[in-house]
Parts: C-alpha cells; structure tokens; sequence
C-alpha cells in the first residue's frame, strides 16, 4: 500500500475516526426527530432506531475489515465518506416522502404493530446505507494505521478513543444547539458538510478523484437548496409558526374560531385557543368539572395545579369561566411556554415552571384542590408518570377534599387497553374513581378523588355555575360519568409497558380509520382508493 502524504503522520487518520463516530450519533439523533411527527418519539420507535443503526455498523464493521483486506487502498474509503456525505445531506430532501410513502403503502397491508412496521421500514430505507459506509471506516482506518503488531492495541485503542469522544460530542451538539436553534434539517447538512470536507480535503492533497469531488459538491449544494427547510408538514402552507425544541417538534396554525398547537404529530391538537373564548368542544371542557368536585365552596376558591401545561389551554378555560382562581402550570418543554405567550394568550400572571411533572411533585410542599394530569399524548406517555409510586405522589399533594382529573387520550376497546390500565392504577390509589367519555373524539376524562362526596359536590355547585353553554357541559359530564371499579392492572415504576399497550389502541384507531379504504382497494385497487381521496 502507498501511504498518501496527508495519511503519514496519522492525525488525519484520527480526524475522519473522530468526525465519523460524532457524524453517526448525529444521524441517529436527527433520526428520532425526522420519525416523531410521523410515529411519535417513543421507547418503541428509539429502540427501532437503536436496533437499525446497530445492524448497519455491524455490517458496516465486517465489510470494511474484509474491503480493507482485499485492497488496502484509502482511496476506497473515502470514496465511501464521501457517498455517505450526499446520502445523508439528500434526507432532509427526501426523507419525510419516503415516510409517508411507506406509510401509506403498510396501512393497506399490515393489521398489527403497524407503528414498528413502519418506523423498522422507514429506517432501513431512509439511514442503514450511509450509516452502514460509515461503518466501514473503523476497520479501514486500523488497517491504514497499524505497522507493526507491536503498536497495534495502542493504535487500536487511540482510534476507539477518537470515535468514542466524536460520538459524545455528536449526542450534546444536536440535542442541545443544532436542531434547537437551526432544526434537524440543517442538522443533517452541517454534519453531512463534514464527512463531505473530510473527503474533499484527502482527495485534493492527493490531486486524485477531484472530479468526484466536485460532483459531490453540486450535489451537496443542491441538497442545502432544496433540503434546508425544517417543514415536516410540507403540504401545509399556512402555519403561524413550525419549528423544535430540545424535546419536541411544534406547530402553531391559526384559523379564524382558533390558535392550535400540535407537538410532535402533524395532526391533532396538544392545545388550542378559541378566539371567542369559548367552549373547546374538547376534553378540556369536561375537565371543567373538577373544581365543581371539590370541597370548596367557589370554584374561585380552588387551588390548581397543571401538570402537562401546554400552552395553557385548561388555564385560559378555568379563568374564563371560573373567575380569576389561582392557577399555576408545570411544563418541561420552555419553548412551548414562550409560544404559549406569543400566541395563545397566555397571561404573565399565570405561573409556568419548566420542569418535570412528576420531579416538580417531588420537589415542592404545597397542596391544591384540583391537580389536571394532561402529560400523555398519543403513544408518547411518560411511564413514571403512569405509575402507582406517580399516582400516590399527586394525592400526598391534593388538599383533603381535592380533586385529580386526568386526560387519557387513547380510549380502546377490551380489558388489555391502556386506559384499563390506567384506570386500574389510579383507582389502587384513590377511593373514588370516576370516567367520562368525550364526544366525538377517543379521549376519555378521569376523576379521582377520595372524598366520596365528589359527584354531590358537583350537583351542588353546578347550581352556582351562570354560563349556560358551561351549565349544559357540565349536565352532560353528570350524565356520563361512570363509577369505575378498579380490576388489578396495576402499573409500578418497575413494570409500566405503556408503549406496548398504546401501540395496540393506535393499531385498533389505525384499523377504523381506514376501513372504509380498504374496503375500496380490495374491491378497485390503488385506482379505487385515489378517486375516493
């Protein structure tokens, strides 16, 4: 092998290990957000991340070992550098079609574990290849660098040191500065500018490959045109406001009747303000019923505390209706507390801590008469807060007569649903546990409480109540509400499967929806299906 001049004192060698592992942990990374707004951000599509990326650099591993064998030429490598450098600056161009292509070519064939399916698919297609070339560069680089078997576990162990301390880097950077401040889409360009440089800068110190090089630029200066923009919803032409946060993707579209956020979904609404201030028509409506609950003898006079703040839906609706009672939020996301501010009213005067729900519990003395657990969304549902340790945690902070009022927003059918077994845990805890289904949505409201006095106090205090849209609310929450009895589901800290649970109602929402179209594509095929979209 002829050792190219750059390649001799082998810190060049170091530099592309360094950059390749940081490059890989990036991808991996800007995967979790590229998948979210699709297939949420759950264990369930992390451990499909994980599992992919970990298939393709083991495979990446064997082929570089034996390719550097066979022909110990640097040329070969960097080569490979470079095609992973324009495959992974060409996913933000393409990378949200091909997952809704495949998307919607699985929702017509598969019935079961359509969420894994898709994400497994998604991931194959759109990261294993460039992630599977930078596989190869670890075993490469050992054959370039290693002289002597004298030196080789020092040389060996310096290159794993390099990779290693890129790959740290490559967690802290995008997690922390690139996809908060420029999001993931220049994310995956800034890193893909780096493999890019690397190969660019061995193939001109050689003075070989330079046409290679400069159709990679092209295509990588086509890609930051047509890639550099961070929208997710791309049919959407409309929207007040897109962009991440550490923890989420956000949307803010308005309308004329209302402001909507969507948080890591494209579809949906997380929260939502309505611009004649009032009624949502939504769950928030039926929460409405937990300060009329409680022992007090105002609503007024009700001490609450939001855990799941959002942009302060349930607030604007308590104050509206209730007068001005002391409301406070809890919310881990800043971003969306600013974007509650900025577009939702807000009012400074309601107190948001960025925190944890349940860290927050854990670190405060103070006790309230109506606690609204609204931190589950979709599939994506905190486990420790799901759990009976999270559940005895709220009522240690209730007042004695207080009131827990919980959103489960996956209402499935069967004794193995999630709600099953949230309603089980909850109802280990709580003496009085009552549920109400939302109209027209799959949301199911819960009441826990353990003054048995709770559906009284709500006949009682309804007659105080002067608004007759929120009277009529509140006649049809009387009339739905059920006593729950409690069965033994019970989630812990130690065992709480809420992905795997939710991933069953999401199966058994995806199947109802498209019922109708299946029954067009068996009977008219793909043709069938597009006249009736």
């Amino acid at each position: 092998m002829t050792t190219t001049p750059i390649l001799k004192n082998k810190i060049f060698l170091y530099l592309t290990e360094f950059f390749a592992g940081m490059s890989v942990m990036a991808v991996e990374l800007g995967a979790s957000r590229l998948l979210a707004p699709y297939f949420s951000s759950s264990q369930i599509v992390w451990t499909i991340i994980i599992g992919t990326i970990m298939i393709a650099m083991a495979l990446g591993n064997i082929y570089g070992g034996k390719s550097a064998d066979k022909n110990p030429d640097p040329d070969r490598l960097y080569g490979r550098i470079l095609i992973a450098a324009i495959w992974i600056a060409a996913i933000p161009v393409v990378g949200k079609y091909i997952v809704l292509g495949i998307s919607a070519l699985l929702i017509f064939t598969v019935n079961t574990n359509f969420l894994i399916w898709a994400a497994f698919a998604a991931c194959m297609v759109i990261f294993v290849f460039p992630l599977f070339l930078l596989g190869t560069v670890t075993p490469s680089l050992a054959k370039y660098t290693v002289q002597s078997l004298s030196d080789s576990g020092s040389i060996v162990g310096t290159l794993g040191a390099f990779n290693t301390i890129g790959s740290i880097i490559g967690t802290f950077i995008p997690t922390f500065v690139s996809i908060p401040a420029v999001g993931t889409s220049v994310t995956f360009l800034i890193f893909a500018a780096i493999l890019l440089l690397l190969g660019v800068i061995y193939f001109i110190s050689k003075k070989s490959g330079l046409k290679k090089c400069a159709v990679s630029v092209v295509l990588f200066v086509l890609c930051c045109i047509f890639g550099a923009s961070n929208s997710f919803a791309f049919w959407e032409k409309d929207l007040a406001y897109e962009g991440e946060s550490i923890y989420n993707y956000l949307q803010v579209k308005e309308s004329d009747r209302n402001v909507i956020l969507s948080t890591n979904v494209l579809f949906g609404v997380q929260s939502v303000l309505m611009k004649d201030k009032g009624l949502t028509g939504m769950y928030y409506d039926y929460a409405m019923a937990a300060p009329l609950m409680t022992g007090q003898e105002k609503p007024t006079d009700c001490k609450t505390l939001i855990l799941g703040m959002g942009t302060g839906t349930y607030a604007h609706q308590c104050l509206a209706y209730y007068g001005d009672m002391p409301v406070e939020g809890v919310e881990i996301d800043e971003k969306i507390t600013a974007l509650a501010r900025q577009y939702f009213e807000l009012p400074e005067s309601v107190k948001v801590t960025t925190y944890d729900g349940r860290a927050y519990l854990n670190a405060i003395d103070e006790k309230y008469d109506v606690i609204m657990v609204d931190a589950y969304q979709d599939i994506t549902i905190p486990f420790q807060m799901s759990s009976v340790e999270f559940f005895t945690l709220v009522k240690q902070h209730l007042a004695e007569d207080g009131v827990m009022v919980v959103n489960m927003n996956m209402r499935g059918s069967g004794e193995d649903s999630i709600n099953a077994y949230l309603a089980d845990t909850i109802g280990s805890v709580f003496g009085e546990v009552y549920t109400a289904d939302v109209t027209g949505t799959t949301n199911r409201e819960l009441f826990a409480s353990d003054n048995p006095q709770m559906l009284a106090n709500l006949e009682k205090n309804k007659e105080a109540v002067t608004d007759e849209s929120l009277l009529r609310m509140m006649d049809v929450v009387s009339n739905k509400l059920t006593a729950y009895q409690a069965g033994g589901r019970i989630m812990t800290d130690d065992k709480a499967p809420v992905e795997l649970l939710g991933m069953r109602v999401i199966d058994e929402l995806i199947q109802n929806e498209v019922a109708y179209y299946k029954t067009i594509y068996d009977e008219q095929g793909i043709r069938g299906v597009i006249d009736a979209l």
